[in-house]
């Protein structure tokens, strides 16, 4: 320990950022190693970019790419594209992007086996988008999130997280809605 603060990656603008690789599960790799799995069944995924700040997406582009992360067992990587949105977003809606990133951020702890911080974040997250009456801002599922999320939460907090398997942390962003009928 040489007593001096470690480098940090920094902006032109000397804001912090994150260009350290990470597992699957979120958890920081050292900066010299490459993509490696998060669980010894887990596949390697080379193909994924480390980025140093996921690009702000359009909001419905953001919540399919979200979802599309979260269906296919990556909440980590769906807070970092939920993320982007909160703190690109209007003020009117930064609390709404917050509180996605948020329970994805608690899936993310539920598959670290992380019960406590899965809970708190979960409620938290479900809290926080709570203020969005249906219906809510990009069709966001406002209601069923809260529900789901808070069920996870009771879940976990009864039996723990060792009992779930990949299908309870898959939730639903999104207001389902019908096919367009194209008679």
């Amino acid at each position: 320990m040489t007593g001096e603060p470690a480098e940090r990656d920094r902006d032109a603008m000397g804001r912090a950022r994150n260009a350290r690789p990470r597992d699957v599960l979120g958890r920081p790799l050292p900066r010299t190693a490459a993509a490696q799995p998060a669980l010894a069944d887990e596949p390697v995924l080379a193909d994924e970019p480390v980025l140093a700040d996921e690009p702000v997406l359009p909001p419905a582009q953001a919540l399919a790419t979200a979802q599309d992360l979260v269906d296919a067992g990556r909440p980590f990587r769906a807070h970092e594209v939920l993320e982007a949105s909160w703190k690109g977003a209007p003020t009117a809606e930064r609390d709404l992007w917050r509180g996605l990133a948020q329970i994805a951020v608690g899936l993310t702890h539920a598959q670290r086996g992380n019960a406590r911080g899965a809970v708190a974040l979960l409620r938290r997250g479900a809290e926080r988008i709570s203020g969005y009456p249906a219906p809510s801002p990009h069709d966001v599922d406002v209601d069923g999130l809260r529900q789901q999320s808070g069920a996870l939460a009771d879940r976990i907090e009864a039996a723990g997280v060792a009992q779930l398997d990949a299908a309870d942390l898959r939730i639903r962003l999104r207001v389902a809605r019908p096919p367009a009928d194209v008679s």
